[in-house]
């Protein structure tokens, strides 16, 4: 049995647009107006099932530049979305696993090249399947097109040299939104996972507010006064301009899409290089707990 589910986002947030339910979801799995893309950190996921209409998204091979550490070029992004079936009026509708983490990133990039009707399943993948909705196997048939990206909107980007001008900064803040382990210093990175740092700890004067703190048990994103009060108690308020950032920028773009769309912060950025690249950067200011203990 399916449960219920409100068919719009919850009041309040800053972007009305920037969610949609399972609900809305399930109703407009048809529509030739909308394209479900699923984006997991577990990339075997949509081959075991997914929503139907869904088109899968590879964040290793898709996402990124091949060759150097960057985001896919404004080409290939034109490209990946013309073979998707995606115009530039579709909606793109955006859910994967591990509470939307790729999701949010794809969602992001869509935002930095100027994609303008684009929105986030809440509760992810997660809540679909509590739900008990189908999942497919069956891939889409999918009828190309010639996607037109916009210029690139780097304001939504961080990169190294900026992120040095936030250090202690006080209109500015830095969001660390790695497990406590991970900014402490005590690990360089969550298990299984390769992608890591010549050095631990964090960048100075950062205040950890894990990701997740932002989401409810069945993915779904805490209501808007729960999460003011999570950032604004950290010292993170509209006010400032604020930098987020993990370990390659997958978990901040789940952070920045809160303080962004869902608070409607008016200057946040994600710094995708993340501690991957800080960490290994001769000479980078790091604070590190664990070793001064």
């Amino acid at each position: 049995m399916v449960a219920t589910s409100q068919a719009t986002a919850p009041s309040g947030y800053a972007n009305s647009t920037a969610l949609v339910s399972t609900d809305w979801v399930a109703q407009h799995l048809n529509d030739p107006n909308v394209r479900l893309v699923e984006v997991d950190v577990e990339t075997t996921a949509y081959d075991q099932g997914h929503i139907r209409n869904a088109v899968g998204w590879n964040w290793h091979t898709e996402l990124s530049d091949p060759i150097r550490r960057d985001l896919p070029s404004k080409q290939a992004w034109e490209q990946l979305l013309g073979r998707s079936g995606i115009s530039n009026d579709t909606k793109i509708v955006f859910y994967g696993d591990n509470n939307n983490w790729f999701a949010a990133y794809a969602y992001w990039v869509a935002r930095i090249y100027g994609h303008r009707d684009v929105a986030l399943m809440n509760g992810g993948r997660k809540k679909w399947e509590l739900e008990g909705r189908e999942l497919v196997q069956d891939a889409p048939s999918v009828e190309p097109t010639q996607y037109r990206a916009g210029e690139p909107d780097w304001g939504l980007r961080a990169y190294a040299p900026e992120v040095r001008e936030y250090i202690s900064a006080p209109d500015k803040a830095l969001v660390d939104v790695r497990s406590p382990a991970e900014f402490s210093g005590e690990v360089l990175a969550p298990p299984g996972l390769p992608e890591t740092a010549q050095r631990a700890g964090h960048i100075p004067s950062a205040v950890n507010v894990p990701w997740a703190q932002a989401a409810n048990e069945d993915g779904t994103f805490k209501s808007p006064a729960e999460l003011a009060q999570l950032y604004s108690g950290k010292g993170v308020t509209p006010d400032k301009q604020v930098v987020a950032y993990c370990r390659i920028g997958e978990r901040s773009s789940h952070t920045w899409f809160v303080l962004k769309e869902l608070l409607g912060y008016p200057d946040v950025r994600n710094y995708d290089g993340s501690w991957t690249e800080w960490g290994s950067v001769i000479g980078a200011p790091i604070k590190n707990p664990s070793a001064e203990k």
